[in-house]
Formats: C-alpha cells, structure tokens, sequence
C-alpha cells in the first residue's frame, strides 16, 4: 500500500516557477512508475510527466517538453515536478501517482496507476 501526498501548488505569474513534491508512504515507493497528472476545470485528467522506478528515464507530455523536468528521490520517498516557464494554460490540479508496473508509453494512461494524491492547486496568471 502506498500513500501519496502533493504540495507545492500555488498561484504564479506567466513565465514563473514552482516545484511540486508528492510525498510517498511506505516502503516499496521505490518500485513504482511515478507520474505526474492534471485536471483543468472542465477538462478531463491529463497525462504531465512520468519517470521510471530508478530515475533514470522519463518522459513527457508534448505541452510540457522542455518546460517541465520529473526526478525521484527514492531514498527519501520523494518525487517532484520542476515546472518552470509556467503558462495560463497550465492551471490545474496537479496529482501524483504510483503505479506497480514498469514505465512504457502505456504509463501515459491513468489506468495504469494504482495508487493517486489528493491532488494540488496550480494557478498561473497575472
């Protein structure tokens, strides 16, 4: 069983920063595909980001390709999403997934997750 927890989110202007962390619980964190997902109002979730259970490869939505960087940090049940040159229509709700399954291009699908934050609010305007 693990538990997720998003922080992070919060209101930027156009061209800005913010780092998002999901904080994981329980100590097989380590094995998951981690992805990163969002929900714009009246819009269905979409795939941002994912990253394999080791870190080292990942890939992104075409929106956010050079925008947005996902790392991991396993040893502290840690992952997080960099999110720079922010745009109006990035505004959100940022989740955090884990799914026990190894990164393919099927990781894109929110199926494929098993596990899911409570999500976290990501507002870009000026």
């Amino acid at each position: 069983q693990v538990q997720l927890v998003e922080s992070g989110g919060g209101l930027v202007q156009p061209g800005g920063s913010l780092r998002l962390s999901c904080a994981a619980s329980g100590n097989t964190f380590r094995a998951y595909t981690v992805g990163w997902f969002r929900q714009a109002p009246g819009k269905e979730r979409e795939f941002v980001a994912a990253i394999s259970w080791t870190g080292g490869s990942s890939f992104y939505a075409d929106s956010v390709e050079g925008r947005f960087t996902i790392s991991r940090d396993n040893s502290k049940n840690m992952a997080y999403l960099q999110m720079d040159f922010l745009e109006s229509g990035d505004t959100a709700v940022y989740y955090c997934a884990a799914a026990d399954a190894a990164l393919t291009m099927a990781s894109r699908l929110s199926n494929r997750y098993d596990y899911w934050g409570q999500g976290t609010q990501v507002t870009v305007s000026s």
